[in-house]
């Protein structure tokens, strides 16, 4: 009867290890990345035929953290290459999210706990990856060039202002290609070394933002428990990225980092995903001070399609916060940033995009000014930023 029981107990141990490494990783995610779609503008075919003209470009999506081949349309998240490819965009940006805390919310976290290690854990990702933020961002610039290797030209890595300039032309004469960036949400996977800003853009990365739901060593999160500003090394890490060339991006920075990097930074920067407190009045989003602040830098805010951006899901309200921030600033300095697959609820997924050319049109937006918001901005700041300082 025990050895009967020792094996009973042995089959269930078994048989639970089974489906936490087979079924866990996608049940997470169906639960975190949803499409609820909402009564969406109609497209006209006019819209279409002029969504079809755009060079459009995404400052933030998180499709890297989820165990998904990402060349393969699929029915779960909102990103993947088929589904770029089908709502027009020539580059999206991919982050590395390497730690979150448990009990995530807007208001107030610790850095002391993470979820992401049960999740690289259940994903089977290297070891290296289960005890070092750092790997665990090397891990997924290592999925991208694999992603790119084998998608037969569909997906390419960008590195360098020459290769987002060739991809462009590429596309203009016909290629159906997408570029991919990769960033990374908070420099807490430098893991408080300098020199290991310089190991992840030697890995291809080359935007990064300073902070995200918690505080770090190099800058306080608008989530984080003091909320503070640049620390030492966070200022080395803004001179050492612009030397380098690597984009600074303040979104999830406190209100007290986010001035400083204004006061600081000598090169353009961006807030890569969220929306303005004028529309949606949410602690994580930019007031206009800080709106004018990176505009002043020659940078570019990016607004997402989700409750904590714009209060909504629907599109229309994502082009009132990019009306509010053009009429603030000027068009010059506002795209897209939707946070796709970075556990949000969106009422769309990238495929259905020209929902959002649709929303500014039927705001008054010239041609030439949605095709800056849906690209041209992003693109610039980009090129810009790439380029190494001498």
């Amino acid at each position: 009867m025990i050895r009967r029981l020792s094996w009973g107990l042995l089959a269930l141990f078994v048989l639970a290890t089974i489906a936490f490494f087979t079924l866990a990783p996608g049940i997470v995610e169906r639960s975190m990345n949803k499409v609820a779609p909402v009564p969406l503008p109609g497209v006209s075919a006019a819209t279409r035929a002029l969504h079809a003209t755009l060079a459009i470009a995404d400052m933030h999506a998180d499709p890297l953290l989820w165990n998904r081949d990402l060349l393969v349309r699929s029915s779960q998240g909102q990103v993947d290459v088929p589904r770029l490819i089908a709502g027009n965009v020539a580059l999206q940006v991919f982050s590395s999210v390497s730690k979150t805390p448990k009990g995530q919310n807007y208001d107030a976290n610790s850095g002391e706990s993470d979820n992401i290690t049960l999740l690289t854990i259940a994903q089977r990702q290297p070891v290296r990856t289960w005890t070092s933020l750092l790997e665990r961002s090397l891990w997924h610039a290592e999925k991208l060039k694999r992603f790119a290797a084998a998608s037969t030209g569909q997906l390419r890595v960008i590195l360098t202002p020459a290769d987002l300039d060739a991809l462009l032309s590429d596309r203009a004469n016909g290629a159906r290609s997408v570029g991919g960036l990769l960033s990374v949400e908070g420099l807490q996977d430098i893991e408080g070394k300098i020199g290991n800003l310089d190991r992840l853009y030697a890995a291809g990365f080359r935007m990064a933002g300073l902070a995200h739901f918690f505080d770090n060593d190099v800058a306080g999160s608008m989530h984080g428990l003091a909320k503070g500003g640049l620390t030492p090394l966070g200022r080395h890490v803004i001179r050492r990225m612009e030397k380098i060339g690597m984009i600074v991006d303040v979104a999830h920075a406190s209100h007290a980092t986010v001035a400083e990097v204004i006061g600081f930074a000598h090169r353009p920067i961006v807030s890569s995903h969220g929306g303005v407190q004028a529309t949606c009045k949410v602690n994580r989003n930019l007031t206009d001070d800080e709106i004018r602040g990176i505009a002043h830098t020659g940078g570019v805010i990016g607004i997402g399609y989700w409750e904590g951006a714009i209060c909504s899901t629907d599109p229309r309200d994502t082009a009132k916060a990019i009306a509010y921030v053009r009429d603030l600033v000027g068009v010059d300095h506002v795209g897209l940033g939707s946070d796709f697959d970075g556990a949000v609820t969106t009422g769309f997924d990238v495929s259905q995009l020209a929902v959002v050319t649709q929303a500014l049109v039927d705001r008054g937006f010239t041609h030439a000014d949605i095709a800056k918001v849906m690209g041209g901005n992003v693109l610039r700041v980009l090129r810009a930023g790439m380029a190494p300082q001498p």
